[in-house]
């Protein structure tokens, strides 16, 4: 039917012909070759780095042919959190976590490059004969094949250069990502909706003078399109006040204002035109002359001549190529009152980057049309001005906001920027890509910094994808969680080891679960019984070792064949006593040999009565190996001189087991400030081989600590611990500012690094409760991400004496339902007035 409105239909105006093998097809011949874009993360890149980046853009500009456009296109879409809450194998304080981010608005950014090859005649069009003024389209010819090739060949070469700088990655589109499927949207779909979604839904565009709709939102433009408006000088990035201090330096890219840090929806349009630059400088000498015989009747013209010379000047003596750039903001909001606070917002980011603000009212339509994906080459030339490769791409947006790591394990942080969460692998996908070498952690952060929060939430979660976590903590701040993973598992997991006066701590080293008593079970049960037996500077004699080691043997035996003997060390003990010694009595064994007395005598605290008669007699049959949630909370024994020793052999035996036998399972071991503890009793061997080791068995060592002191005066810190930590994770350094200088050098971190750690807490979101914490990797990754948790995870995870008593009476009350008493008081803590 023949269309009789007033209205033209999208199809008679749309510019696009076909798409094929990867090019779009305009109906005015021009071809162009899609990309999507991967940007560096925001406050990731150093001065250095921005020119890096800036350097390959204008090496892969400068291999294009004459008469190609570079458009690219950043969208700014505002979108809320969808928190994935259905999943059935969620924790409860999983799903909390992501309740709590329901609705949190973020800013997603989404961008896009588009190479186009097309004509001298097509770069002359003006704004009175584009697609959209043109009553019909008449489509060209064809550009000859061997252009073609040639343009295909140098866009091959662009992606290398960018690739191949480390920084940017770009990716070509195919037909599908353009043009969409039955089930997802392309990109020029989504962009005549002004949305990133998979399903769109196209909608009525309206054109009017000084307003432009789609559907229900009204846009704004402003432009840089007159050299009058630009700024006096441009730059690869800019120092970032609210995160740089008087001794580190925060830097963004120069555009940062009008990218991730305005906060409303938004479009980002850059272009470089890439026109004949011998041809542009002919011109440009040409209208100096005529303004030279001019400038006697015009101070103007003199002005004007001497800047074209300059231009000139610097263009021969710096052999730079003279182009044509643009670059305008297309926002929008479905309200006209909200559209007025957008339009200043976008004048203000503007003019930060020291630019005049110009709101474009005529050109809107034209604009818009001559962004759609493939159609640059319908840009109106008045709207571009002159000026150099290099200057122009400080006009490009070079960071995005935080992203997910493509792992499907790892922890949830948040952006520090938008709030949104963030999934973060921190120990596979970094071994893979060979960013570190091991999995070992190193977390350094002064009391209150967050640093108990940061872990209790790493390890929650490590623990609920399959890790066996083993925690040795002085300070009960594990507690809550792992009364939480008992309660969890009815009391099959989450296993508590601390010393109290009533209940002390106890263990019964001889009991395994399947009754196999393997090499490793056998040494560690002879170790134990040695460090009982003999004081660290008195070495045991080779027949005492041979005598330990059948006694330990035959005891083993005996309990295998005998199932009726409980394992203990009091069934050990009276072994000893009653079988053993007449064994050695008839292999006539010597009292010098081995004075079975003696051991009997030293061994006797530990027996049935004894002063510490409790610590390995414990009627818990509780074999460790299977267990995945352990901690050990030494605070009241770490200055005892005889339990301590005896319970971290415990304890290094529990995980040494794991790392041999559990074949494939992922392990960690987190030392909190019990290392300190551990490696003054002659356990620094063991800290050792255990940090250099642990990655073989799939497994890793974490440190925890607070004192710069400790990093200091610790050689098992300082030579083992950070020397084999490939991540270092650092919480807020600023008490320590005035000798980070030491803290730096010891740690081996970059200035780069450097000044991430002191922008920690420097500008933290007044309306959100977190805490930021510095993640390093390798030397050559690393960012500030947000430890933001729920009100569940809060009540449970806090170290504050008064919550942890309110928890526990609540739990008590309620019958030992923790989750609940969670629950209850998280939601007093939402609605403290209710």
């Amino acid at each position: 039917m023949r269309n009789v409105m007033k209205a033209a239909t999208l199809e008679s105006k749309f510019p696009l012909l076909a798409v094929e093998e990867g090019c779009i097809i305009s109906k005015d011949a021009d071809i162009t070759v899609a990309y999507r874009v991967e940007l560096p993360e925001l406050f990731t890149l150093t001065q250095a780095e921005y020119e890096a980046v800036h350097s390959a853009w204008a090496k892969a500009v400068k291999v294009l042919p004459a008469y190609s456009i570079v458009h690219k296109q950043d969208f700014f879409i505002e979108e809320s959190y969808k928190p994935d809450i259905c999943r059935d194998d969620l924790s409860f304080l999983s799903r909390s976590f992501e309740r709590h981010f329901n609705e949190r608005p973020y800013l997603r950014h989404d961008c896009y490059l588009f190479l186009t090859k097309t004509s001298k005649e097509r770069s002359r069009t003006m704004s009175n004969f584009n697609a959209l003024t043109r009553g019909f389209i008449i489509p060209k010819e064809m550009q000859d094949r061997e252009t073609a090739a040639r343009f295909l060949e140098a866009c091959s070469q662009f992606e290398r250069i960018i690739n191949d700088s480390g920084f940017v990655r770009i990716s070509r589109l195919s037909d599908a990502d353009i043009t969409g499927t039955e089930k997802s949207a392309g990109i020029i779909e989504k962009y005549f909706s002004l949305s990133q979604e998979d399903t769109t839904c196209l909608q009525d565009i309206t054109l009017e003078p000084g307003e432009m709709r789609i559907g229900d939102k009204f846009l704004c433009l402003h432009t840089l399109s007159d050299p009058e408006d630009l700024p006096s000088s441009v730059a690869t990035d800019s120092r970032y006040e609210r995160l740089s201090t008087d001794r580190s330096d925060c830097r963004l890219s120069f555009a940062a204002p009008i990218g991730v840090l305005l906060t409303c929806n938004h479009i980002v349009n850059q272009y470089l035109f890439i026109d004949d630059s011998a041809e542009n400088l002919r011109r440009f000498e040409q209208t100096a002359r005529n303004m030279h015989s001019l400038s006697r009747y015009s101070r103007s013209n003199q002005i004007n001549r001497e800047w074209i010379e300059e231009y000139l000047n610097e263009a021969h003596s710096k052999g730079l190529t003279s182009i044509r750039a643009h670059c305008n903001v297309m926002a929008w909001s479905d309200d006209r009152e909200k559209l007025k606070r957008v339009k200043n917002d976008v004048g203000s980011q503007l003019a930060l980057m020291e630019a005049k603000p110009r709101h474009n009212t005529v050109d809107l339509p034209t604009l818009f049309w001559a962004a759609i994906p493939g159609n640059a080459g319908d840009f109106p030339a008045e709207e571009s001005f002159y000026t150099f490769i290099e200057q122009a791409l400080c006009l490009f947006v070079q960071e995005t906001s935080g992203r997910d790591s493509l792992s499907p394990f790892g922890m949830r942080m948040v952006d520090r920027l938008t709030g949104k969460p963030v999934h973060l692998d921190i120990s596979d996908l970094p071994m893979k890509t060979g960013v570190i070498t091991n999995r070992n952690k190193f977390i350094l952060g002064p009391s209150g910094s967050g640093k108990s929060f940061f872990t209790n939430h790493m390890v929650r979660q490590y623990y609920e994808q399959g890790t066996h976590v083993l925690l040795v903590d002085t300070g009960n701040s594990y507690q809550g969680l792992c009364n939480l993973v008992n309660a969890r598992t009815h009391g099959e997991d989450g296993i508590y080891f601390t010393y109290e006066e009533d209940n002390p701590i106890a263990f019964n080293p001889f009991f395994v679960e399947d009754g196999v008593f393997d090499i490793e079970k056998k040494e560690s049960v002879k170790t134990l019984i040695l460090t009982l037996w003999k004081r660290d500077d008195e070495p045991p004699t080779r027949a005492e070792e041979v005598a330990l080691s059948n006694a330990v043997n035959l005891f083993l035996e005996k309990i295998r064949a005998d199932t009726s003997l409980a394992p203990s060390f009091n069934s050990f003990y009276e072994f000893i006593r009653d079988e053993y010694q007449e064994i050695l009595r008839q292999k006539r064994t010597r009292e010098k040999d081995f004075d079975v007395f003696n051991f009997l005598n030293v061994l006797e605290p530990y027996y049935r009565g004894g002063e510490y008669d409790f610590l390995l007699n414990s009627d818990r049959q509780l074999d460790l190996l299977n267990k995945r949630f352990i901690v050990f909370e030494l605070d009241n024994i770490k200055d005892n001189k005889v339990l301590f020793p005896i319970v971290t052999i415990i304890i290094m035996e529990t995980f040494i087991n794991k790392m041999r036998k559990l074949k494939g399972i992922r392990k960690m071991i987190l030392l909190e400030e019990a290392w300190k503890a551990i490696s003054k009793e002659g356990m620094a061997e063991y800290l050792k081989y255990l940090f250099k080791t642990v990655r073989k068995f799939f497994g890793e060592a974490v440190v925890v600590t607070q004192e710069v002191e400790d990093i200091i005066s610790s050689p098992i810190v300082k030579g083992t611990i950070i020397n084999n930590s490939d991540c270092k994770i650092l919480l807020d350094q600023r008490k320590y500012v005035n000798k980070f200088d030491e803290i730096q050098a010891l740690l081996g971190l970059t200035d780069k690094e450097r000044a991430q750690i002191l922008s920690i807490n420097m500008a933290n979101h007044p309306s959100r409760k977190y805490k930021e914490v510095w993640i390093g990797l390798g030397g050559s990754q690393s960012a500030v991400y947000a430890t933001e948790v729920s009100l569940e995870e809060y009540v449970c995870y806090t170290t504050e004496e008064t919550e942890k008593l309110e928890l526990m009476r609540l739990t008590e009350k309620l019958g030992g339902n923790i989750e609940l008493a969670i629950r209850q008081l998280a939601e007093s803590k939402r609605n403290p007035d209710s």
